[in-house]
């Protein structure tokens, strides 16, 4: 059975009791940063929470492993936006220690595509049209590599300016402690 249904009767008496007046606000970052993160379950409440962070502080983009795979994809677009459009004055980039990005075997998940009903034809069709696997589902072997690609990404785009800090970090999952790893790269580059 679906969880959806159970989601909306909670949604509906959310609104009915007025509870989201609590998380009112507006759509620009107060604290003025965007931080690109990973989606683990983990870090939903434990990263803003660890950092300080309430209901309207930050614009968070989630993916797997807070990795930018595509210059021109949905999570730089959404960073370029949150600077351009949404007052972001800095981009942090956090990742965490025990990402399921550092177990990940593209071989295996295109495998499990096929036991899903995916078309072996497709897979080949999308390799032979430019799509690599192995580059599009690739993870990292340790958190920190993870983070510092998606950094010189960030700050390597030609649409991004270079007035904008661009941080590293990586988080305990468990504890919520953040480790800098790189504080403004461009100084580094």
């Amino acid at each position: 059975m679906s969880i959806l249904p159970n989601m909306a009767e909670f949604n509906r008496q959310f609104v009915q009791q007025k509870q989201y007046e609590a998380y009112l606000t507006d759509k620009y970052p107060d604290k003025k940063v965007a931080i690109l993160t990973c989606m683990d379950t983990r870090l939903m409440e434990l990263l803003p929470k660890a950092l300080g962070l309430k209901n309207g502080d930050a614009k968070f983009i989630k993916n797997a492993g807070a990795i930018l795979t595509q210059p021109f994809g949905s999570a730089m677009r959404s960073i370029l936006v949150a600077v351009y459009e949404l007052g972001a004055r800095e981009v942090i980039v956090i990742g965490h220690h025990g990402c399921g990005m550092t177990e990940i075997d593209p071989g295996r998940i295109v495998d499990k595509f096929m036991e899903f009903g995916i078309d072996p034809l497709v897979i080949k069709t999308l390799e032979h049209s430019g799509i690599r696997m192995e580059k599009f589902l690739r993870g990292f072997e340790k958190a920190e590599d993870g983070v510092l690609h998606s950094v010189r990404m960030i700050r390597r785009h030609p649409l991004f300016p270079k007035s904008v800090p661009v941080h590293g970090c990586v988080m305990d999952s468990e504890t919520g402690k953040l480790e800098i790893i790189v504080e403004d790269y461009r100084e580094q580059e």
